[in-house]
């Protein structure tokens, strides 16, 4: 055979047994067993309002204790404004509960159990004020 023929015929033979081999692995996890462990959790309580203009609304209840509710509407440019709150239970049986917004300004969660960041230093609002004051006078920084 001339050598570009040998050439391009090594190059098909090693992506065909590359073919091969993915199809046998893919072949031995799906044939594995799921494990026996695993508990199946029911959902309880499963409603929605399919979405109408942008606005939609949903909740479910889960057999665990988890419950979530959520009510978005159509927001600027496309994007939704959305409501909503979900609980589930810690490893203590505490239910904890997150009630979020997420709009135009992001994601903003509440929750009596989510880390608060501290307040910023003293120094920060002078910075601030000292920024504000310099954009008001046309002060721009490249």
């Amino acid at each position: 055979m001339p050598s570009t023929l040998m050439h391009s015929y090594r190059f098909r033979f090693f992506d065909n047994m590359k073919f091969v081999i993915l199809v046998a692995l893919l072949g031995v996890a799906a044939a594995s067993p799921l494990p026996e462990d695993v508990e199946h959790i029911p959902i309880l309580i499963e409603s929605r309002k399919e979405p109408d203009n942008g606005a939609f609304e949903s909740s479910f209840e889960a057999g665990n204790g988890i419950k979530f509710s959520q009510t978005a509407t159509a927001g600027a440019a496309g994007q939704s404004n959305s409501e909503g709150v979900f609980s589930y239970p810690d490893e203590n049986g505490n239910v904890l509960e997150i009630r979020y917004v997420a709009n135009e300004n992001g994601f903003q969660p509440q929750g009596a159990h989510l880390p608060v960041p501290p307040a910023a230093p003293a120094h920060v609002a002078e910075l601030l004020r000292i920024a504000e004051e310099q954009r008001a006078a046309g002060i721009v920084f490249e």
